[in-house]
């Protein structure tokens, strides 16, 4: 057995990883405990990314379809790329290079992102590239060019552990970033005296903690901050002689803000006045408060002011570059910023230069050889798939990503898919939503697969290494493209393609890379693959002859402006681009769980990961859903102006009234819908072009889906699986879930108004080989509509279909789980009881995935009066990966009794 180093392919951490690899199979993986991003710690979708090494979802071989009307075929890549490069070609000669265009992903390597940049702005000549990142992180770009310059986070990771004030802000981080968080936790131990501010709609696991949640009504940050400066301004907080040393601009926002009194921003905010005053002073008078933000600040139709106006802060109090303080945007994916520093989005060039600037174009087109590089700015990808749509972009690349599940305004996304004359995708996952519409499918290497490298939060740059060959004839993203360009550079004509993709390693693109930055305020010319290797990941910039990289920007006040100076923005609020109505009341909130990621294609094939939320629900305030007649677990149907989705329905204590949160991982490979985005809002920020995923309007029905329908299926849980999805649509509810630890359970959950058809049902029954008449135990009651079955196979029970009541849902599925016997539940199987045979209440969530935890448990503890210690040493919760902390804290906070004052 081997051991390799390689990286974690989820959120933008950048965590370090050792896979054990047996037979030429990933086997194993654990935290690498000297990598300075987590020093060991993972959380629990890290810990089980060797659970994701299976094919059974993979795309293997190319496919290709000529026509809309036949399916895709088995081809080889000969015939599927030169079919792309006549279809592209024909497409560039016919209509010009804009009529095409190339979507691609924060989850490809650096190298990846730089062909792709490369291949599209050098051969085919058109910036038509951008990338999901579009999605999470281009407003946070954005501030930090308008205020500081140039999009490079100042602080570092380790500036957790030096900060007198942490302020967390549209991030929920004990779920989107838990090993981040986890430092938070312990740096708040190390300094009882740290003050943890939170501002966040909801009252999630991280606002828990805090020492003060600021619960803003959504969109309002920009208020919030402005009125911050206010206080500062007239407490004496802010530091004159550094914003007279370093900075501009600043008059023209003092000016502003002596409209956001704390009462005036308290009344647009809906909070108290006096939690403005406090927020304020502490942080303006820390001397050391660190910004840890996220989506809540980004995905906003004005996120490129309240990233500003954040940082605006931070430059009037002088907390920047300085040990532990500083304004750091958390990446939402592992490579986010290598496809920022390459330039490969729309109005972007390599190494941090802007399109818009002629000298930067000259220089790039210096470095490839050419005459020029296009200047026309690109579609961002909002724009692109409405360009789809309209016939303006006739053919389009996907890559690593699944617009059919993220981008907002699903109706339009997938009918300009549709619309397409060509739909080619270069992708790992064959079950996608986006393969659906796919005229060529590409098979791509992925996660424990690949070499190249990656940039995490911090500015730190690692090599990613291949633990294992990919399955069937997937390919390198890099060779991929690299193969396609030649292809079409014959097809056009071109005689510089050779030159222009003369790459025969992944190595080879790295190093043309990293002299594209020389001079740059990213300078990484003292990197290599070899330094990498020898010294472990270093942050930029490292030029050439540094030791190392630099922990901290702007220690010495200079800045990348024109001036050398940072810019205040003059940021002023504005609402959400959506305002609720008496037609749609209330607000969505969408974001993250804490055991799924984006889309689930890599997630949802892992079992214990839907143990914590198994399936989509809709979390409302309790007044909320009382005045509609609510209940926990009734099915609704929410509704926006574009679109709306069915799930089921639970009160929430995090969510204030008239607003509303939904997960944004189930799309239609899960469930009946396209999920959260089926009903967002495609409004975007003018500067940044990211739209506003955090704010529509909606309402909810209530449903009388009085029918319901389970199916469980143990055995060929993912193989099944990727066979019920087409069906999902068919039903008026439906979602697709795994169960266990360890071979994963395949649950279906049906419901309607009235039975589904029965050949329906009969085709969900014949995949799950519950048709088997020699192996099964039937039931039916046709007068009273139910019909149960049961399928068993050398004495055990490893499937079972209950339609029309569904009693026995929980137990059953975990005892089926569990390995049950036939016999020991004979008599019971298929009663409408809702506890097992045995004894005792059904196991219900699991809180803690490492140890298999569940709530039940922990609160059971509790009444024995266990503390966190207590649970920790007897059900060891929260010992391993420690996502689940905030969580249990939580459990124990609610079950400790109120204390009364007697009369």
């Amino acid at each position: 057995m081997g051991e390799v180093k390689t990286t974690c392919c989820y959120c933008g951490v950048g965590c370090g990883v050792i896979v054990s690899v047996d037979e030429g199979k990933i086997v194993k993986i654990k935290g690498d405990p000297d990598h300075p991003a987590n020093y060991g710690r993972l959380c629990t979708k890290g810990a089980t990314l060797d659970l994701t090494a299976i094919t059974d979802t993979r795309a293997l071989y190319p496919e290709l379809r000529t026509d809309r009307i036949h399916p895709r075929k088995q081809t080889s890549w000969g015939e599927a790329l030169d079919f792309a490069a006549e279809k592209f070609a024909a497409t560039i000669r016919e209509h010009g290079p804009d009529s095409v265009a190339f979507y691609i992903s924060g989850q490809l390597l650096t190298e990846d992102y730089y062909v792709f940049n490369k291949l599209a702005k050098g051969l085919v000549g058109t910036n038509n590239v951008d990338t999901n990142s579009r999605l999470c992180m281009s407003s946070a770009v954005a501030g930090y060019k308008k205020t500081l310059g140039v999009d490079a986070p100042p602080a570092c990771y380790e500036d957790i552990d030096h900060a007198k004030c942490i302020f967390i802000a549209g991030s929920n981080m004990a779920y989107a970033h838990p090993v981040l968080f986890r430092r938070v936790e312990a740096a708040r131990e190390a300094n009882p005296g740290l003050k943890l501010v939170v501002v966040d709609p909801r009252r999630t696991d991280t606002a828990s903690a805090a020492d003060l949640h600021l619960s803003i009504l959504p969109g309002t940050d920009v208020a919030l901050f402005n009125a911050m400066l206010h206080v500062m301004l007239w407490e004496g907080l802010c530091d004159m002689d550094y914003i007279r040393a370093h900075t501009e601009g600043f008059e023209a926002l003092k000016d502003s803000v002596r409209e956001y009194t704390p009462k005036a921003a308290a009344d647009i905010c809906g909070i108290c006045a006096e939690e403005i005053v406090q927020a304020a002073k502490w942080f303006g008078a820390s001397g050391a408060t660190l910004s840890l933000y996220c989506q809540g600040l980004n995905q906003s139709s004005h996120g490129t002011d309240n990233n500003a106006a954040l940082i605006n802060l931070h430059l009037a109090t002088g907390q920047i570059g300085k040990v532990g303080a500083g304004p750091f945007s958390l990446t939402g994916q592992p490579n986010a910023m290598g496809g920022r520093e390459v330039g490969g989005m729309a109005n972007l060039l390599s190494a941090h230069r802007n399109l818009a600037d002629p000298v930067h174009r000259a220089e790039v087109a210096q470095l490839w050889g050419l005459d020029s590089v296009p200047e026309k700015p690109g579609k961002t990808a909002v724009e692109m798939f409405e360009a789809v749509r309209s016939g303006e972009i006739k053919a389009i690349w996907i890559a690593c990503t699944n617009p059919a599940q993220s981008l907002p305004n699903q109706g339009l996304v997938r009918e300009a898919l549709q619309n397409a004359e060509l739909v080619v995708l270069q992708e790992a996952y064959r079950n996608t939503d986006t393969a659906a519409y796919a005229d060529i499918l590409l098979p791509a290497s992925t996660w424990g697969e690949k070499e190249g490298s990656v940039t995490n939060s911090e500015r730190r740059i690692s090599h990613v290494q291949a633990a294992v060959n990919p399955p069937g004839e997937a390919r390198a993203d890099w060779e991929i493209v690299v193969d396609f360009a030649h292809r079409l550079g014959a097809k056009l004509g071109n005689p510089l393609t050779s030159r222009l993709f003369p790459y025969e390693s992944v190595e080879q693109i790295f190093d043309e890379h990293r002299a594209t930055t020389r001079g740059r305020d990213l300078d990484i010319t003292g990197l290599s693959y070899a330094v990498l290797d020898r010294d472990g990941p270093q942050q930029w910039p490292f030029p050439e002859g540094a030791a190392a990289g630099q922990a901290r920007l702007y220690a010495d006040g200079v800045f990348q402006t024109a001036s050398g100076r940072a810019h205040f923005a003059n940021t002023l609020y504005l609402p959400p681009a959506e305002q609720t109505s008496a037609q749609f009341p209330l607000h969505l909130n969408t974001g993250r769980l804490r055991d799924q990621w984006h889309g689930m294609s890599r997630s949802g094939t892992v079992a214990r990961l839907f143990s914590h939320v198994e399936e989509p629900v809709f979390s409302m305030n309790g007044d909320d859903m009382q005045r509609r007649g609510l209940k926990d677990g009734d099915m609704v149907r929410m509704s926006s102006r574009r679109g709306n989705c069915v799930a089921r329905v639970q009160v929430s204590e995090e969510i204030r009234p008239a607003q509303v949160f939904f997960p944004m991982h189930w799309g239609s490979q899960f469930m009946n819908s396209a999920g959260a985005n089926a009903m967002t809002i495609a409004a975007c920020d003018p500067v940044s072009g990211q739209p506003e995923l955090k704010h529509a309007a909606v309402k909810v029905e209530k449903l009388a889906y009085g029918w319901n329908m389970v199916a469980l299926r143990r055995g060929g849980a993912l193989s099944r699986m990727v066979l019920l999805q087409p069906l999902l649509v068919q039903f008026p509810y439906a979602s697709l879930g795994l169960y266990g630890k360890q071979e994963p359970l395949l649950v279906l959950r049906v419901a309607g108004e009235e039975a589904s058809d029965e050949k329906l049902i009969a085709e969900v029954d014949r995949i799950l080989g519950l048709d088997d008449e020699e192996r099964t135990v039937r039931y039916h009651d046709a007068t009273r509509g139910i019909a149960k079955r049961m399928l068993v196979e050398n004495g055990e029970v490893v499937g079972a279909r209950l339609t029309g009541e569904t009693a026995a849902r929980d137990w059953l599925k975990e005892m089926i789980a569990q390995g049950l016997t036939f016999e020991s539940v004979r008599l019971w199987a298929l009663a409408p009881i809702s506890s097992p045979p045995s004894g005792g209440v059904a196991r219900g969530r699991i809180v803690c995935n490492c140890k298999d935890v569940s709530e039940h448990e922990i609160m059971a503890a509790l009444e024995q009066g266990a503390d966190l210690n207590g649970l920790q040493q007897e059900l060891k919760c929260g010992t391993e990966c420690g996502s689940c902390v905030p969580e249990i804290r939580r459990l124990i906070a609610a079950h400790q009794p109120v204390k009364t004052v007697a009369a």
